[in-house]
């Protein structure tokens, strides 16, 4: 793989931040490419096939799993999410920055296959304002939202593994401080 390109891996745990900061990111910057993940879960109202994920059934997830066509993959919150290979090798070869938006179990395993790939995990302020997010979010139900906040518990001992750690308290900050991790690296690395 040529290694023009590199990889920015933005974790957090549900409700943190992370989709809105990413998105807000990408529309400012030419130099990043996003790698667009596969589900198995539904649409949420706005969300689009190919843009937000590629939204597939799971005998679909399977095949693809089946023919090692993801470089990582995982079961969240009862669904398989999972990384295309190609999508990122292609980024990289057109000396981009591959963005992934990834939980924190497939953002482990792409370090372990990528250990130079900038490491980014976003933290709420607190778990209470985790909490609210999610409640106005109003995507789950109460079921829901208590295995979201039990699984958000478990992956905030999963930050000190990752190089950076942004709190989410005002996203305007966030975004900048993303953006200054982005440009040390980008320029660290000579691009």
């Amino acid at each position: 793989m040529n290694k023009s390109g590199f990889i920015v891996v933005i974790t957090a745990p549900s409700g943190s931040g992370k989709t809105t900061i990413y998105k807000k990111i990408l529309s400012r910057r030419k130099d990043l490419a996003f790698s667009v993940s596969f589900t198995t879960r539904k649409p949420r109202e706005g969300e689009q096939h190919g843009v937000d994920y590629f939204f597939v059934d799971t005998p679909t997830f399977e095949e693809k799993k089946n023919r090692g066509e993801f470089i990582e993959w995982a079961r969240v919150h009862g669904k398989f999410y999972g990384t295309e290979k190609a999508q990122i090798e292609n980024c990289i070869n057109d000396g981009k920055i591959c963005l992934l938006d990834i939980d924190v179990q497939g953002a482990l395993r792409i370090l372990e296959v990528f250990p130079d790939a900038v490491s980014i995990f976003i933290v709420p302020p607190s778990i209470e304002e985790l909490e609210r997010r999610l409640r106005k979010r109003g995507t789950e139900n109460e079921e829901e939202l208590r295995l979201r906040l039990l699984n958000a518990r478990n992956e905030l001992a999963y930050k000190k593994f990752f190089k950076y750690i942004v709190v989410n308290d005002k996203i305007r900050y966030a975004i900048e401080k993303i953006e200054k991790i982005i440009d040390q690296e980008k320029g660290r690395r000579n691009l």
